[in-house]
């Protein structure tokens, strides 16, 4: 069955959007009591007929919810400069959400050449990965946010950080145990700088080490919400 996102589901309806409701109706042609799936981006899986074929605002009956679906009991939030070239960071994006992230914040940092963000585009990445690999719940998107605010903002959990200075680090398989709460730091092209990294561990974030190659930001990225998702399986 097709797959939709609304995040708007109330008294056993829902409308999908303007540019939903033309996919669905315009595009693949679907009519009064063909089935849909849907997804609300807070755990709802359900599944829908089409009531009123719409093109512009069309009206689906949900006739089956199911409620957490495939919750996981832990959250991954990662942190990233964004890069240079912008692609490189939606295609880590589209590929976290489907492996499985909750929550993905811009940096601004000291080596930053990016420091602007579509933002409007990256959640439609988001709900376009949610949507191709069923995933009910959807990743918190915040705003760009400077290095130093993000770190000495008080989070819970693992607090790590990815960089490229020698010193000594943490395997990141070496912290990923029962904690279910992850944030993990992965600087731009020219890494974080020494002052950057201090900062970061005088705010309790503890050096990582993503194996024995220099790899790419997008790549660190997407290696590090990989390997938390595959240890705490």
């Amino acid at each position: 069955m097709h797959i939709f996102y609304t995040p708007q589901i109330a008294n056993g309806q829902c409308t999908l959007s303007e540019e939903e409701s033309k996919h669905c109706i315009k595009v693949l042609r679907l009519v009064p009591g063909d089935k849909v799936l849907l997804i609300d981006g807070v755990g709802g899986y359900h599944t829908a007929e089409i009531a009123d074929p719409n093109p512009k605002r069309c009206t689906l009956t949900i006739t089956n919810t199911i409620n957490n679906y495939e919750q996981r009991p832990y959250r991954i939030h990662i942190a990233i400069a964004p890069t240079k070239n912008i692609d490189r960071t939606e295609w880590f994006v589209e590929k976290a959400v489907e492996i499985g992230i909750d929550e993905i914040t811009m940096l601004v940092s000291q080596h930053s050449e990016r420091k602007n963000v579509n933002l409007d585009r990256i959640e439609k990445i988001i709900v376009s990965a949610m949507k191709q690999s069923v995933k009910a719940y959807k990743p918190v998107l915040n705003d760009i946010t400077p290095f130093d605010k993000f770190v000495k903002t008080p989070r819970d959990g693992r607090k790590l950080i990815a960089h490229c200075i020698e010193s000594e680090k943490h395997p990141l398989k070496a912290m990923v145990d029962d904690c279910n709460e992850y944030t993990v730091l992965i600087g731009p092209e020219g890494d974080f700088s020494p002052e950057e990294v201090a900062l970061a561990a005088a705010n309790g974030y503890s050096p990582i080490d993503l194996g024995p190659y220099r790899l790419r930001t997008e790549t660190a990225a997407l290696v590090a919400c990989h390997t938390i998702n595959l240890l705490k399986q």
